[in-house]
């Protein structure tokens, strides 16, 4: 059930020449459930996961909240490590789907990193989608992501998008490249170093290779959060913080880029983020 709901999600108009992708339509809300379903799928072929395996992950909380939900379905237990400091809605949904949660110091996620590490190496029976180095990540969406976008556009000049492990982006990039097209990408960062944006930017670049990007977008905190909330009002669609980062530098990206359509990412529901909001 889980895999079949993943992935050809609705492209939408922004405003003007602004289109985004609608990634709520996931099984848990988010962009994520694409990369884990097609993670864990692989690793399933290969007979990496079995009836016994942990499932496990470090995380800030959509790729957590989607491994809970993978596991649920495949009824294997699943451990997630991530900053306590994450939304409280994040950590009540993976509770929700059994998960048990363990956590590292407010923001660092190095730390939960090397916890999701030890535990593997303790446990033989534990598997983790490496979500932060896996070339499968970037993998999945090259080959699902990227041609959806391709097919559902006339004429495709800019991707903007922010990263939080990085696959999204250069998934994207790299298909762009192979299929030879003049489509620019714009990667989204916070302005701040100790920034609020849950789901981007966590504490390292990690797969995305910035050389490759054509420019760099810089949102605060504070303005994601506001384009949010300003999103959510005027569309009845409830979108979370790094949705508003995207739509913010997607606009801001229009001021230079007159021709051909914008894509951008509206990554997870605004549900999970509203003691923030």
């Amino acid at each position: 059930m889980f895999n079949s709901l993943c992935g050809n999600t609705p492209l939408i108009n922004i405003k003007d020449n602004i289109w985004a992708k609608l990634e709520t339509y996931n099984p848990t809300g988010s962009v994520k459930d694409r990369m884990i379903a097609y993670v864990v799928n692989k690793a399933m072929k290969k007979g990496q996961i079995n009836k016994e395996t942990i499932l496990c992950e470090a995380t800030s909380g959509n790729t957590g909240i989607a491994l809970s939900a993978m596991a649920a379905s495949l009824g294997l237990k699943c451990k997630i490590f991530m900053p306590i400091n994450m939304s409280d809605e994040r950590k009540q949904m993976m509770s929700a789907y059994g998960a048990e949660l363990v956590f590292s110091e407010p923001s660092d996620f190095f730390e939960a990193i090397q916890m999701r590490d030890d535990f593997l190496l303790a446990n033989e029976n534990a598997w983790s989608p490496n979500q932060f180095h896996n070339p499968d990540n970037i993998e999945c969406h090259y080959s699902i992501t990227a041609p959806e976008i391709y097919h559902q556009v006339s004429s495709w000049s800019a991707f903007v998008h922010g990263s939080g492990t990085g696959g999204t982006i250069m998934g994207v990039r790299n298909y762009i490249d192979d299929a030879g097209l003049s489509t620019k990408t714009f990667l989204v960062v916070p302005a701040e170093e100790k920034h609020g944006i849950q789901g981007i930017n966590d504490g390292a670049d990690f797969l995305v290779d910035r050389h490759r990007m054509d420019d760099i977008v810089v949102i605060s905190t504070e303005a994601a959060i506001n384009r949010a909330k300003q999103f959510n009002k005027e569309t009845g669609i409830l979108v979370g913080i790094s949705s508003g980062a995207n739509i913010l530098a997607a606009e801001k990206v229009s001021n230079t880029i007159k021709d051909g359509q914008i894509v951008t990412m509206l990554c997870d529901r605004g549900e999970r983020y509203m003691s923030i909001y």
